[in-house]
């Protein structure tokens, strides 16, 4: 288990049931970046995978 596995556990409990969109999230990240820049390219390369996630099925 990586160590970030117990902040994306946590996330999950304590948000797990809730319904956001694209856009809140967005935001977040934005704001999350703003007060933290030196993770704005591991922010950036996360939200480019989860961008493509389905251009892997679309190739088969």
């Amino acid at each position: 288990m990586y160590f970030t596995d117990r902040g994306i556990e946590e996330l999950e409990k304590r948000r797990g049931e809730e319904e956001i969109s694209f856009a809140w999230l967005s935001e977040q990240l934005r704001t999350f970046v703003d007060l933290n820049p030196d993770f704005e390219v591991p922010v950036e390369r996360l939200a480019t995978w989860l961008a493509r996630l389905d251009d892997e099925e679309d190739e088969d």
